[in-house]
This record gives structure tokens, C-alpha cells and sequence, in this order.
């Protein structure tokens, strides 16, 4: 049973709000009947979907206002106009302390960019990432960046990783998760200036981070880390190209099995062993991702999912608050700034 502390839901937030919203709270209570949620949103619609959620009710505040962030929105624009909206109290609930942390299935840039202003980051990070789970051949592994940042510097790709080790030890509960840049090849010649970089400083850096090197595309499905950093460019690129591919074969297996009678028979004595591949790669077990380094928990869901895909995103946000999550970050972070700082007057000597 999870500890009592409450989560802020940007109710308006989604392809399907408030509807999934609401549902998704009532299957994560279930699961964590201690926690809380301040629903933020149009009280109308809220309210009705409540009612219908009697033992939910009852751990739940809706906090009215009617003004919500489109798909649309640019984030400039949200900034300027948008905090009397539905996401931007649901982050202001965190920051005034009303809340442990934050699950929205809403606009990605209008949240980075609310959260990012109304929170801050935390000491020594210089950029927040999106960081999810993804399947693998041997299990789960963590990306990094997948869309935050299209540039990076060395810094900020060290911080990923940092960020990243963090974030894979609360949610796979691996002791000494292994961290790998990813490139196009796993020479330590090969890539840009920037990566060689990185590599560098994570070598020599004293913390007790299990640094693999260079991985290629192809070792992200194969599980050859647990923790994958990139740029948000490329790690947006290869999370797309995944699930596009995922898609494709789908169809391909669906197409086959329409081909012909004895397909249709193979598929029935064959539903078991497929129903198990579909639960292991039901993109709703992986819906959750963490902006991770702001001086807070944020959770972004899929815009697009249902109500057992958000409850899974406030899943994610529960197991953030009660692993301290960004303790642990602040803790390695300042460590690494501690060496560099030592070894500067040393570079500077010789």
C-alpha cells in the first residue's frame, strides 16, 4: 500500500478528457488507495463522471476552471495567456504544495514549457528530458531523451544519463542499471564531438554508474542497456520508427491471416501465444513519461490513450514521489559538478 500523498490531474487534458481522466484515477485507486487527486477542470463535466465513481469520489477535489490548452496551442502562447487553464493549475498545485506531483495527457510542448517556468529545474540541471520505459528482447529498458531537446551539449547528454540511471533504478528496481550513449557505431572513434565528449566525462566520472560506451539503433530493442541517452531529435526519431514499425507488422499479420481458411484455424489454436506478445507490447503498460530534472514530478500520458493507459501514467508519477526520485538526481549531479570543479585548477596548472 503506497503512502498518503496527493497527485494533481490536469483533467481537461487529452484526446478523451475528462472522461479517461476520471476512469483512469478510479483504476489507480484501486491500486493505491491512499493517494489522493485534485482534479482540474471544468466542474460540469467533471463532476457527473465522479458520481459514477463512488469510491473515488471521495479521495477527490475538483478544482473548477474552464479555460483548457488545446493540441493546438503553441507553447509561447500558453505562456503568455494560458494560466487560468486546467494544466497550468494542475503544475501550480505542485509548486504552491498542494500536491506531490502532476499526471497530464495534454499539449507535450505547453507542458515542458509550463512546468519548466512554474517549477524550475533542478540544481545542476540545465535541461529537463522526457524519459519512458520501452520493451525489449530481455525486459525494459529507459530512453532518454525523446523529444525535449532536438540539440544537446556533452553536459546536458551526461545529465541524461545521470537522470536517466536514476529513473531506471526507482522504476526497474535494478541496483546498478548499465547506461550506453547511443551512436552510430560502438567504435569510441565513431559520432559527433559532442558524444565523444560525454563518453569521456562518464568515464571519468566517480560515480557508481555502470557506463557501457556506444550502442547502435538496433541494441535499443535488443536490451543491450537499461538506460539508452541521446538527443531528443534522435531518441523522437527512433521512438517513432519503433512504434511505426510495430504497426506495420501488425498489419502484415493481419493481413496474412485473412489470406486463407487455414490461417484463420492456425490463428485460433494460436490466440493464447498471441494474446501474450499483444499484453507484452500493449503501449498502454508503457504510457507514462517522466520530465525529468524539474524540481518536481511531472508525468505526461499519452494524449491519445484510455483510461488503463492513464492509470498507468499516474502509476508512474506514484512510484516517483515514493522512491524520491529527484533526491537521488540532485545527490549525483552535484557529485559530478564537485569533480569537474577539482579537476579545472589541475587543467589549468598544467
Amino acid at each position: 500500500m503506497s503512502a498518503a500523498f496527493t497527485l494533481s490531474l490536469d483533467a481537461m487534458g487529452g484526446d478523451a478528457a475528462p472522461s479517461i481522466v476520471v476512469k483512469g484515477a478510479g483504476l489507480a485507486h484501486v491500486r493505491y488507495p491512499n493517494v489522493r487527486f485534485l482534479l482540474h477542470g471544468d466542474e460540469a463535466q467533471i463532476k457527473p463522471l465522479l458520481d459514477a465513481e463512488p469510491a473515488l469520489k471521495s479521495h477527490c477535489t475538483i478544482h473548477h476552471t474552464t479555460e483548457v490548452v488545446s493540441n493546438d496551442d503553441k507553447p509561447s502562447q500558453v505562456i503568455r495567456s494560458g494560466r487560468q487553464t486546467s494544466l497550468w493549475k494542475a503544475i501550480e498545485a505542485v509548486k504552491n504544495g498542494e500536491a506531490a506531483g502532476v499526471v497530464s495527457a495534454g499539449n507535450t510542448g505547453a507542458l515542458m514549457a509550463m512546468a519548466v517556468l512554474i517549477m524550475r529545474t533542478l540544481p545542476g540541471v540545465h535541461r529537463p528530458a522526457i524519459c519512458c520505459l520501452l520493451p525489449t528482447k530481455v525486459g525494459e529498458s529507459t530512453m532518454l531523451d525523446l523529444g525535449a531537446n532536438a540539440q544537446c551539449d556533452a553536459r546536458n547528454l551526461v545529465e541524461f544519463a545521470v537522470m536517466g540511471e536514476c529513473f531506471s533504478r526507482a522504476m526497474l528496481g535494478l541496483a546498478r542499471p548499465s547506461v550506453g550513449l547511443l551512436n552510430i557505431g560502438s567504435e569510441d572513434l565513431k559520432g559527433t564531438d559532442v558524444l565523444r565528449e560525454a563518453a569521456q566525462i562518464l568515464r571519468g566520472s566517480h560515480l557508481d554508474i555502470e557506463f557501457k560506451g556506444f550502442i547502435e539503433g538496433d541494441d535499443i530493442a535488443a536490451g543491450t542497456v537499461d538506460v539508452v541517452v541521446t538527443d531528443g531529435f534522435t531518441g523522437n526519431v527512433a521512438l517513432k520508427t519503433m512504434e511505426g514499425t510495430a504497426k506495420l507488422y501488425s498489419s502484415f499479420l493481419r493481413t496474412a491471416i485473412k489470406s486463407s481458411i487455414l490461417a484463420q484455424i492456425g490463428m485460433v489454436f494460436a490466440q493464447s501465444v498471441l494474446s501474450q506478445v499483444k499484453a507484452r507490447t500493449d503501449p498502454r503498460r508503457y504510457n507514462g513519461a517522466l520530465l525529468v530534472g524539474l524540481n518536481g514530478i511531472v508525468v505526461k500520458s499519452h494524449g491519445g490513450t484510455d483510461a488503463l493507459g492513464f492509470s498507468n501514467a499516474i502509476g508512474v508519477a506514484v512510484d516517483m514521489v515514493e522512491r524520491d526520485l529527484n533526491t537521488a538526481i540532485g545527490q549525483d549531479l552535484a557529485r559530478i559538478k564537485a569533480e569537474q570543479a577539482a579537476e579545472a585548477p589541475a587543467q589549468v596548472g598544467s
